[in-house]
Parts: C-alpha cells; sequence; structure tokens
C-alpha cells in the first residue's frame, strides 16, 4: 500500500450540527517516508469533546498535543516535523499560539505559515494547526 490513513472518519459523525457526507483521516503516511497531519484544533481525538473553547493557548497545546499523538501512532516525532501552517481567527491570538507551539517544538526549526482567516469549522476553535513530517528510517 502506497498510503497509510491514521485515524479514519466521517464527517458526518465528528460534525453532527453540519450537513456533511466527508471520508477523511487526521494523518495520511505517504510512501512511508512523509505524515501529513490533517489540521488540528481544540479537540480531544479520543472523546471528539472541544478544549478551551475561545482560548488560542489552550486551543494551541491541544493540537499540539493531536499532533504529537498522531505522529507517534505515524512512527514520528516532533523532531521529525518540516512545515506548518498556523491559522488564526484573530491576530490578537498571534502571540500567544506561537510562544505555545515553541514549548513542542524547541530546536527543531521547521518552517512555518500563519493565516488569519474569518473562521473555522466551528465558531468556539480560534486557531486550527496542521503539520508535515518525516519518517525516519
Amino acid at each position: 500500500m502506497v498510503h497509510h490513513r491514521i485515524r479514519p472518519f466521517n464527517t458526518k459523525e465528528t460534525y453532527p450540527e453540519q450537513n456533511l457526507d466527508n471520508d477523511l483521516a487526521q494523518a495520511v503516511v505517504a510512501r512511508g517516508a512523509l505524515v501529513f497531519v490533517r489540521g488540528q484544533i481544540g479537540q480531544d481525538l479520543n472523546t471528539y469533546e472541544s478544549v478551551g473553547a475561545g482560548d488560542p493557548a489552550a486551543q494551541a497545546h491541544q493540537a499540539m498535543r493531536n499532533i504529537r499523538m498522531l505522529l507517534e501512532e505515524a512512527g514520528s516525532d516532533m523532531t521529525h516535523i518540516c512545515r506548518l501552517v498556523v491559522y488564526l481567527t484573530d491576530i490578537r491570538y498571534r502571540e500567544d499560539v506561537y510562544r505555545t507551539m515553541g514549548e513542542y517544538l524547541k530546536g527543531v526549526h521547521p518552517v512555518s505559515t500563519g493565516l488569519v482567516v474569518t473562521a473555522l469549522a466551528r465558531p468556539e476553535w480560534v486557531v486550527e494547526i496542521e503539520a508535515t513530517a518525516v519518517i525516519p528510517h
């Protein structure tokens, strides 16, 4: 198999309040070397409960914990992150979010792109972080 999908889900169950029906995965391992992690938000991956509603630092912590867990499930870890994309609903959250991310990325030096967007999938979510990493061989 060329791709391995980690934690596949359907949006119908994840977002019951929205009329969606898409098959997605939390992460995809491509050709056994690259891991693409879906944008992570302030939501516990095991319970699907939102964490830190309206609190950018709390949501960033949860997003980074999710990224760490998904990378480990894929056979990688935080030290192998190459790229992050950060989505904020308010530019004023940047300092709290980036400071929080920095706690998880000391010495890693990934490339990063930050965007300010109007909204995320749920109104209580104010930050979303996606990651790309490699699997060491």
